[in-house]
């Protein structure tokens, strides 16, 4: 590791206190110090399975119980099942993506509900949280604003935790984030070496100061994560960036096959940054049905909303909440 991403590391890396050991009142009195607001984003498609669960536990932690998130905000992205129904009853606001900002239309991917989602908020502190987690997990929305709350000079916080691989009812404790180590790492390292110490780059629980998302654009798939950091590192600088380690991350496993059209879109987005375009954006996979491979192409280009700041109705938006 280059001696710069080795200090980060030790100097921006802490870890999340269990929820028993937590000093809510100093968060809180940070909180009302700051006079900041608080809002929380879980973007989903499909997740009811775990939706409902998340939900209630962060709303009767974090808004019933302390009063440290504001807003607690599902994004529905074009789900066929009752993903919206669930989490509104479990006590989250839900949008649906199509509806934010509609003059501008509606995309595919993860990458768009974050996007869309700062449009549908008004903290000036925003947490992203994946929709499929599973266990206990409420600490992960205190463990990331604590960098926030307590440091100036931290604009953005991604988690980092193990992550265990369960396959077929059997668990491996470190095995997931496959796309991660195959991929976005030594994309990253041979890149942007400063980057070197980021345990998890793509993973999927963040929080940073509206003051710095509203600047960067959003890659609309599953590509967000890597570009954040990236954009991120670029206008904040590495002093801007922090990370927190959160324990350990359950979540649904996907097939390889799901994984490689993942890998496809990060290396599309690393190389868009690198300034290296990937000629054709296809990803070609193979599937055997029986008598011979079939080839499948999937569209891996990248696709990317501009910095929200740059939107004119989101900044009409931000001018009704300031005169409000």
């Amino acid at each position: 590791m280059r001696p710069d991403a080795r200090a980060w590391f030790e100097l921006r890396t802490s870890s999340a206190p269990s929820l028993d050991a937590l000093d809510l009142d100093a968060l809180l009195r940070a909180k009302r110090r700051g006079q900041h607001r608080v809002s929380v984003v879980l973007p989903a498609r499909d997740e009811e399975a775990t939706v409902g669960r998340l939900v209630g536990d962060l709303h009767e932690h974090w808004v019933r119980r302390t009063p440290l998130v504001d807003e607690l905000l599902v994004v529905d992205s074009d789900s066929t099942d009752a993903t919206a129904a669930v989490a509104r009853a479990a006590g989250a606001d839900v949008v649906a993506t199509a509806d934010v900002l509609p003059c501008h239309g509606s995309r595919r991917g993860k990458g768009e509900a974050l996007w869309k989602s700062l449009a549908a908020t008004t903290g000036d502190l925003v947490v992203f949280l994946d929709a499929d987690l599973l266990g206990d997990v409420p600490h992960f929305v205190p463990g990331l604003l604590a960098p926030l709350l307590t440091d100036p000079q931290v604009d953005y916080v991604k988690g980092c935790y193990t992550r265990p691989l369960e396959v077929d009812g059997s668990s491996v404790p470190a095995g997931g984030g496959r796309v991660t180590e195959l991929t976005a790492r030594p994309l990253l390292n041979a890149l942007w070496p400063e980057l070197a110490g980021f345990v998890q780059p793509l993973g999927g629980e963040y929080a940073g100061r509206r003051s710095a998302l509203e600047r960067v654009p959003f890659v609309s798939g599953y590509g967000v994560e890597v570009g954040l950091l990236v954009d991120l590192l670029e206008l904040c600088g590495l002093a801007g960036l922090a990370q927190v380690d959160l324990g350990v991350r359950r979540h649904t496993s996907q097939d390889q096959e799901a994984l490689g059209r993942m890998a496809g879109q990060v290396v599309s987005t690393v190389l868009a940054r690198a300034g290296r375009g990937w000629a054709g954006g296809l990803l070609t996979q193979f599937r055997h049905d029986g008598t011979g491979f079939v080839p499948h192409s999937t569209a891996v280009a990248v696709d990317e909303r501009p910095p929200m700041v740059s939107v004119p109705e989101y900044r009409a938006l931000l001018d009704v909440v300031v005169v409000g």
